[in-house]
């Protein structure tokens, strides 16, 4: 078990809607973690190319809008892999960092016509570990996002301890979050898009419940972030000037915040972690060990990979 491991948050605004520029900034983002020493790098929830907030305020009786819209989504999107993934896995292996970073992926594997809310995971050799692909995209989410597969929820080994993510909401869902618990996981990336009070609390319940470390990202994003030539940033209140603030986050296994929350600023939060810390959270409540009701309770993950 490693010691001593830094971890980083990347509170990051991409290019909206431009793939190209997004994975750019990704990349030098990615190098500048590693030149901070770090070992981890967790981004946003769709940092690649932008989350399409769209869905929130455009109804689906504007079909016309909204498929210019999911056009150019699709169009920025990412198949695993590809020449983004290519960059990307360079980038983390010149900087010898793993990296967790969200974006929309293409089922490349069918039609590349339909998307994920996806995260890849890339060790700090430049390999891609795989994938998980969001189980159910929540609300107006669910008219840009496919449901994702059991096959995508698992963890990964890696120079920073065992790995693995879900995202926003999905996070809610006691199922996923005790498969999570259950491959071991010592860290959790949890991109979102939810920067509320109650998502930070909830972040560090998990934390606690899991005996784990979390990692939230949350994008930053202004209105002059969106390109003037979409119209629907016509649809927010006059005189706004954050559409997302942020608040990402990094917490220890006994729920107390390390770094953040970061409000409304981009940055890199970063924090130093031992993993011993885990065991000494456990000591009290392991959820899945002494904690356990096997006796009671039965748990699957049905086509499941591990």
């Amino acid at each position: 078990m490693t010691k001593n491991i830094k971890v980083a948050s990347a509170q990051l605004s991409p290019i909206f809607l431009n793939k190209e520029k997004t994975v750019q900034k990704a990349c030098e983002a990615i190098l500048e973690a590693g030149e901070n020493g770090a070992n981890l790098i967790v981004f946003p929830e769709a940092f690649i190319s932008g989350y399409p907030d769209w869905v929130w305020l455009i109804p689906n009786s504007k079909g016309t809008d909204l498929n210019e819209l999911y056009l150019k989504l699709v169009e920025n999107a990412v198949s695993v892999p590809d020449s983004s993934t290519s960059k990307l896995c360079k980038a983390a292996k010149k900087a010898n960092i793993n990296v967790v970073i969200g974006m929309s992926e293409k089922n490349s594997e069918t039609s590349s016509a339909s998307l994920f809310n996806s995260l890849l995971f890339i060790d700090d050799k430049g390999n891609i570990l795989g994938k998980h692909r969001k189980l159910i995209p929540t609300g107006g989410e669910r008219l840009i996002w496919s449901q994702g597969a059991g096959s995508t929820l698992c963890s990964y080994n890696t120079s920073a301890g065992k790995i693995a993510g879900l995202i926003c909401w999905e996070n809610f869902m006691p199922l996923a979050r005790n498969a999570i618990y259950e491959f071991g996981t010592q860290i959790l990336a949890s991109p979102t898009w939810d920067k509320s009070p109650n998502w930070i609390q909830s972040m560090q319940n998990i934390a606690r419940e899991g005996g784990l470390f979390v990692i939230s990202a949350c994008m930053s994003l202004k209105m002059d972030d969106i390109p003037d030539e979409y119209e629907f940033k016509k649809l927010y209140p006059e005189g706004r000037e954050w559409i997302n603030v942020g608040n990402s986050s990094i917490i220890g296994p006994n729920g107390q915040l390390l770094a953040g929350p970061l409000e409304a600023e981009e940055g890199i939060l970063y924090a130093d972690i031992d993993l011993k810390q885990i065991i000494k959270a456990k000591r009290m409540f392991d959820v899945v060990g002494h904690y356990s009701r096997p006796d009671v309770f039965t748990f699957n993950v049905k086509n499941n990979i591990e």
